[in-house]
């Protein structure tokens, strides 16, 4: 006769929880974003800054005329704006001074159309490292529910002498 089965539970108990780093390398603030996105793509289509965290920065974006694709939904291509803005900046704003941060590849996966409303986009750094960022960015509707999900890697590059 087999032995019984065992069934081990474990509870983790975090005496000190994990806390946030501050990032960011420059100053930063949703003034000095919109500021820096005046007469741009980014202001063209309506995104807005809304909130910037010890380690992330968050915007939405409308869905609108200047935004759908012809079958009414939010364009999959302008929530790769969105994505590709936010881990830009974010990238920037978390160098060296000096340093400047380009986009390498980004990916998008489209998980549920959006009419009307909003989309907001929260992006946070998965790897900041010397060379190499990576940045994934959650985009949700105004119910919260997941409407894209984006993953973009930049390069780091060193100031020229």
């Amino acid at each position: 006769m087999p032995a019984p089965a065992h069934h081990y539970s474990r509870t983790v108990v975090h005496l000190n929880p994990p806390r946030t780093m501050r990032i960011w390398q420059h100053p930063i603030s949703i003034d000095i974003l919109s500021a820096s996105s005046a007469n741009t793509a980014v202001s063209h289509l309506g995104i807005e800054f809304v909130e910037v965290g010890d380690d992330f920065i968050r915007a939405r974006v409308p869905v609108d005329a200047r935004t759908r694709q012809p079958f009414g939904l939010l364009h999959g291509g302008v929530s790769v704006v969105l994505a590709e803005t936010l881990g830009s900046i974010g990238a920037n704003f978390a160098c060296p001074a000096g340093h400047q941060a380009v986009g390498l590849d980004i990916n998008a996966n489209h998980l549920r159309g959006v009419k009307s409303g909003w989309v907001t986009g929260t992006a946070r750094p998965v790897h900041l490292g010397r060379t190499t960022q990576v940045w994934q960015i959650d985009m949700v509707n105004d119910a919260g529910e997941p409407s894209c999900v984006s993953r973009i890697t930049m390069a780091i590059l060193a100031p020229r002498a």
